[in-house]
């Protein structure tokens, strides 16, 4: 597993960055979009400044001489799709206004920043937050929130090619949008679809995760782009589907027999595990969720109390040992990511012979 260094081609106009790294958090796919022009659309932004360094540095391989990132597209407001939003300072960057209420919800780039650095190897929970981001580096990263917001739909044209937003939220959070290439036959999904893992979803409820993919499919995609994972078709699509309609009902007939959520937690870490998809953990996080919906519950989610929770409700899911911070974030560089110098910036935006911004 490698940093890509290329985007792969989905047509002539439309590239993905896709880092597989199934089984761990925070490598999330991008895609860039490139009118004959100057103009590019990127579809969200990569965890850390490095990350996104390396991919502006494989977004030059096909973009025109002087080309420059004019709108950045976050699908929703989780880190590992819009913390690199500040190396683009220059661009528009629009998002959902629902979008911004998950944005109060999100650890900010300091405070993971802090929270790794003070993880202890002797507390299971932490030595877990060190395997799956220990490796990240937030150092100089601020939040760089949406500068335009809309509800419903928006419809844009980078150069002459449109560019279809839809707001599909609640579902993976509360803000959620997909992008729609029509003359590509292309659908970034953002986080409402996983690919390889399962999935994990922090706003819910299930129905409106599933609701979300099929609005992908009336779109009839030639190719999708998930949040996380390998590219796909419809099928891929319509089986992610059924599997959360499968957990949604085993959690409805749960809550209906007066079952309590850990006991419905652990009930899927048994029956519900799918081979191949890897952090099986997050099924607690799914179930947590999905009972909030069920009980009226409607006090803020704290992203890393749910997730403690579940991690502890499946104990096989934290390594014996793990690494210093130091060794993986050296790890990390290790995979191709000290190749992209930082570089000065050129003024914002556009890409610079060095990749940087």
């Amino acid at each position: 597993m490698r940093i890509p260094s290329e985007l792969v081609r989905l047509d002539d106009q439309v590239h993905a960055w896709l880092p597989q790294f199934p089984g761990t958090w925070g490598m999330a796919n991008c895609v860039v979009v490139a009118s004959s022009g100057s103009e590019v659309l990127l579809v969200d932004t990569p965890y850390t400044a490095d990350l996104t360094r390396a991919l502006t540095a494989a977004a030059r391989r096909v973009t025109a001489p002087g080309a420059r990132v004019s709108t950045v597209v976050n699908t929703h407001a989780n880190g590992d799709h819009s913390y690199g939003n500040g190396l683009f300072p220059d661009a528009e960057i629009i998002s959902t206004d629902a979008n911004l209420t998950h944005l109060c919800a999100e650890p900010t780039p300091g405070q993971l920043q802090a929270m790794l650095d003070g993880c202890r190897d002797e507390v299971a929970f932490e030595r877990y937050l060190l395997a799956h981001f220990g490796r990240y580096d937030y150092g100089g990263l601020e939040v760089a929130p949406p500068t335009r917001t809309f509800s419903g739909r928006l419809d844009l044209l980078v150069g002459s090619t449109p560019v279809e937003l839809y707001e599909v939220g609640p579902a993976h959070t509360v803000g959620d949008l997909m992008v729609h290439l029509p003359q590509s036959g292309v659908v970034c999904a953002g986080d409402v679809l996983f690919v390889g893992d399962v999935p994990v979803h922090w706003a819910g409820p299930l129905s409106g995760v599933v609701d979300a993919c099929r609005q992908i499919l009336d779109l009839d995609p030639r190719v999708v782009v998930p949040g996380h994972g390998p590219v796909v078709g419809q099928a891929e699509v319509r089986a992610y589907m059924a599997y959360m309609e499968e957990l949604r009902g085993r959690l409805h007939e749960l809550h209906g027999a007066g079952v309590d959520v850990e006991e419905a937690s652990r009930v899927l870490l048994r029956e519900h595990r799918r081979p191949g998809l890897g952090l099986w953990e997050r099924l607690g996080v799914l179930a947590a969720v999905e009972y909030r919906h069920l009980g009226g519950v409607e006090e803020p989610l704290s992203l890393v109390e749910v997730l403690a929770s579940a991690v502890r409700l499946a104990p096989d899911c934290v390594p014996a040992v793990v690494a210093s911070r130091g060794e993986l974030t050296a790890g990390l560089a290790e995979l191709g990511v000290a190749a992209v110098p930082p570089g000065p910036r050129d003024g914002g935006g556009a890409l610079a012979e060095d990749g940087a911004y």
